[in-house]
């Protein structure tokens, strides 16, 4: 018996949206959102300009849906830490660890995060479903901290978003300033030789400062 016509295309459909969006990531991550033009992006896809249009409604549309995707990606990496089968001091420790390989393997996320910084979060503030997405990602780190304090690994008065703050601006600069960094102190943040002593680095530092008590 054959297969519907109605799911091959949907999947046809999935599989043109995923397309389109991997290669709009990459060129609005090069060319900011102004810089970025749709008929590039349609030429390199197997699609066209009108299609592109049919799916996401326009230039702005598909820019807020990477940023869409681009954040999903992150928070789905957050959420694979079975933290129930850890420590609280471990379980920090491993989401800080997982933001930083998900900001050094995706810097294009860090390119599409500046470039909306600069437009003072335009679209970022028009895509309503992206606070349901983050949420998880401060409940998660409220929970550790919970879990922390319950057990009394923690003794800071922390709150979660300041701690994913301090993840976020600790893995962001890293990648976001690597060249004027590199340029001014001839280090290159990227440098493999030095990842794990960035990475340690990281984690000793949220715990730390965690496990301290309040002055």
């Amino acid at each position: 018996m054959t297969a519907p016509a109605l799911p091959d295309r949907q999947r046809d459909a999935d599989r043109t949206r995923a397309e389109i969006l991997e290669v709009a990531t990459r060129e609005f991550a090069d060319r900011g959102y102004n810089g970025a033009r749709v008929d590039d992006i349609a030429a390199r896809t197997r699609t066209t300009k009108r299609m592109i249009y049919y799916y996401f409604g326009g230039k702005e549309q598909l820019y807020i849906a990477v940023l869409q995707r681009a954040y999903a990606q992150i928070r789905q990496a957050e959420q694979t830490i079975d933290v129930d089968h850890l420590d609280p001091a471990t379980a920090i420790r491993r989401l800080a660890e997982i933001t930083f390989d998900h900001h050094e393997a995706h810097p294009d996320f860090i390119r599409l995060v500046s470039t909306e910084n600069i437009h003072r979060a335009e679209h970022l503030s028009q895509a309503h479903d992206l606070v349901t997405l983050n949420t998880p990602a401060i409940q998660l780190i409220q929970g550790i901290l919970e879990r922390g304090h319950t057990t009394g690994v923690f003794h800071r008065d922390a709150d979660a978003i300041d701690i994913h703050m301090m993840i976020s601006a600790y893995c962001f600069f890293r990648v976001a300033n690597r060249h004027t960094f590199g340029t001014i102190f001839g280090r290159d943040l990227m440098d493999h030789s030095t990842r794990d002593h960035y990475r340690t680095m990281l984690g000793d530092m949220i715990v730390r400062y965690l496990t301290t008590t309040n002055h």
